[in-house]
């Protein structure tokens, strides 16, 4: 008698409990969740990116985004920013179209400034800030950033960092008899301003869609330019080795490289010397 008491009393709990928790679950469902709500504004526009970073030998026009984070609108979204920063206008860069004032169209979500870098490299390895900031936007309904007092996206910081002479993306072209071989998006860069690298001076020697083979050369400061022996793993034989001389034209920033490859001579043990002019133009 006493254990079925206490069963019952076990299963009174268990149901009072289930009732509660029911009880409880039933109001809960009548409330509003976060998982209920659907974001219904305030919207604001912002910079895409919070920082960017770009060499200054970078010759490609550079897209600074401006985005509604929010619908799309009927109308167009007028933005209007502040340039600052240390970076000097006309002398480290300059912005095509009108500066200021970015529009996203209408039934669109971006906008974007236009940013061109100028090549002033003098081998001083520093940096320049430009700073932009989100000043005003129509329509009103739209807030400038997010968060608390708006601070993320407001601002945009463009690093230009500075890069070495020689530095920079070139065309390099290779002249066979009449004919000129092309090849676009060639980088030549530096760490200390004095050794360069190539990245392709595979200009009709090889596949040219598939082997990239890397050169070095080294910077007189005199404008006469070093290609130190070294060897190439696109090069057959072991001892077949590259090396020859160049200039840099400080007018038009070409630059010419006299290779002189040293090649064994299949099946023999001698050896052919193949000498070879490249120019790289910068683009």
């Amino acid at each position: 008698m006493h254990k079925a008491n206490q069963r019952m009393k076990r299963y009174n709990f268990i149901g009072g409990a289930f009732m509660a928790l029911v009880v409880g679950l039933g109001i809960f469902s009548c409330e509003e969740t976060d998982i209920d709500r659907t974001f219904t504004g305030p919207y604001h526009v912002r910079f895409t990116d919070s920082t960017v970073v770009y060499r200054e030998s970078n010759s490609n026009p550079i897209v600074v985004r401006v985005h509604n984070a929010g619908p799309q609108l009927d109308q167009p979204v007028t933005v209007r920013y502040t340039v600052g920063g240390n970076a000097r206008e006309g002398r480290d860069y300059t912005i095509l179209g009108t500066k200021g004032t970015v529009v996203i169209p209408a039934k669109q979500s971006f906008g974007e400034i236009q940013l061109q870098l100028i090549n002033n490299a003098n081998n001083i390895l520093e940096s320049q800030d430009i700073i932009f900031t989100i000043t005003e936007v129509t329509p009103a309904s739209l807030q400038i950033g997010l968060g608390k007092n708006n601070p993320v996206g407001k601002q945009l910081k463009f690093t230009i960092q500075d890069d070495c002479l020689l530095s920079g993306s070139y065309v390099g072209v290779r002249r066979v008899g009449q004919q000129a071989v092309t090849v676009r998006d060639i980088e030549i860069t530096s760490v200390d301003c004095r050794e360069y690298r190539v990245g392709n001076w595979n200009l009709g020697f090889f596949n040219l869609n598939a082997e990239k083979p890397t050169l070095t050369f080294i910077d007189n400061g005199d404008n006469s330019l070093t290609i130190p022996a070294q060897r190439n793993d696109y090069l057959a034989a072991p001892r077949d080795t590259i090396q020859g001389n160049g200039a840099w034209n400080p007018r038009d920033r070409q630059i010419t490289l006299n290779l002189r490859l040293k090649l064994r001579i299949p099946n023999t043990e001698r050896d052919t010397i193949i000498t070879q002019t490249l120019t790289y133009i910068p683009q």
